[in-house]
């Protein structure tokens, strides 16, 4: 068993190196049409979440400085 996994161990460097040298470097072909979609929808799905944030957020801040005319409403009662 040892001497199996020590083997196969010394196959996989092997393979691995030699896909290491094959990857081609510094050649870069630039984003396809299918890259620029993926990014695209990812962004999409961002700035639809940065909306609704947007919206709670300028409510948080109408409320923190409102004038208070429910705390008024309810003291007069």
């Amino acid at each position: 068993m040892k001497k199996t996994m020590r083997g196969l161990l010394g196959w996989m460097m092997v393979y691995g190196a030699s896909v290491a040298y094959a990857a081609p470097a510094g050649e870069g072909e630039g984003v396809s049409l299918l890259g620029y979609l993926f990014l695209g929808f990812f962004a999409t799905i961002i700035i639809s979440q940065l909306v609704p944030a947007g919206i709670l957020f300028f409510g948080m801040v109408k409320g923190v400085f409102s004038t208070g005319k429910k705390a008024d409403a309810a003291a007069s009662k």
